[in-house]
């Protein structure tokens, strides 16, 4: 049976996969500039979950974060439906969603992420070459009281499109999502309470067995989805706003 289908467990809410939105703007944002440039620390993988679910700390600074909580509270947040489509999770949040090619490209080469996920032969981990991120933006806000149930992520075929260097030609590379990538952008230190995203390594939930991550600002989640997608959840916010910036690990197809 193929994750992101709904399974038996004992789950007071069976698990459910997640849909890609159905609208997107058209317009791309003009995203604050990675100042100070980055990487600003050493980018050094922690495992949270072997061969499943990994952190990088210190991705963005926070001064870095702060910029871009303020520019994102202008963009067109609309809030997700209060009830699913049949076989989907149930989320509460407010969202953007945008096609992105550039700013994929910028994430992906001017912050360090490029050389910390390919310096040594990790093709195995990722499941095939990297060949960038996935242009489809998305933007979260989780408000006090919004969550999302537990679900699986799904993996889905992407153009990855690399900028043309000048006098150049852009260039597309057939790709395929096989992580999915999470940058923090609020903690508890910026007043976020609860919000952990909670994995449950045998799909089912289980108080005894899952495993918690805490928001922390500045940090990048990555966790393994498609067919080994652990089943996972937001937790809901409790105070404050819990921002994150979304996209996916794309190898090459």
């Amino acid at each position: 049976m193929a994750k992101g289908k709904a399974k038996t467990t004992p789950a007071p809410q069976p698990p459910a996969r997640t849909a890609a939105a159905s609208t997107s703007t058209t317009t791309t944002p003009s995203w604050p500039p990675f100042k100070p440039p980055l990487p600003v620390a050493d980018l050094e993988l922690e495992t949270v979950v072997k061969d499943k679910v990994v952190v990088l700390r210190s991705f963005f600074p926070r001064s870095l974060c702060r910029d871009y909580v303020s520019f994102l509270k202008t963009l067109p947040l609309t809030t997700t439906p209060g009830k699913p489509k049949r076989g989907m999770a149930l989320r509460v949040n407010d969202r953007f969603q945008v096609e992105d090619p550039t700013f994929a490209h910028r994430l992906w080469t001017e912050t360090g992420l490029k050389d910390a996920l390919t310096q040594t032969d990790m093709s195995s981990l990722w499941g095939g070459e990297l060949i960038g991120l996935n242009p489809n933006i998305r933007v979260y806000r989780y408000l006090k009281g919004h969550f999302f149930d537990a679900h699986y992520d799904d993996s889905n075929n992407v153009t990855v499109t690399t900028p043309p260097e000048e006098g150049g030609q852009s260039q597309q590379q057939q790709g395929k999502t096989t992580w999915t990538l999470l940058l923090y952008l609020t903690s508890s230190a910026e007043g976020c309470v609860g919000g952990e995203t909670v994995f449950y390594p045998h799909d089912r939930r289980s108080a005894k067995e899952e495993i918690a991550v805490s928001p922390d600002t500045g940090m990048l989640l990555l966790h393994k989805h498609g067919d080994d997608c652990m089943l996972h959840e937001g937790r809901e916010v409790l105070a404050g706003e819990k921002w994150i910036l979304r996209t996916d690990l794309c190898i090459k197809r």
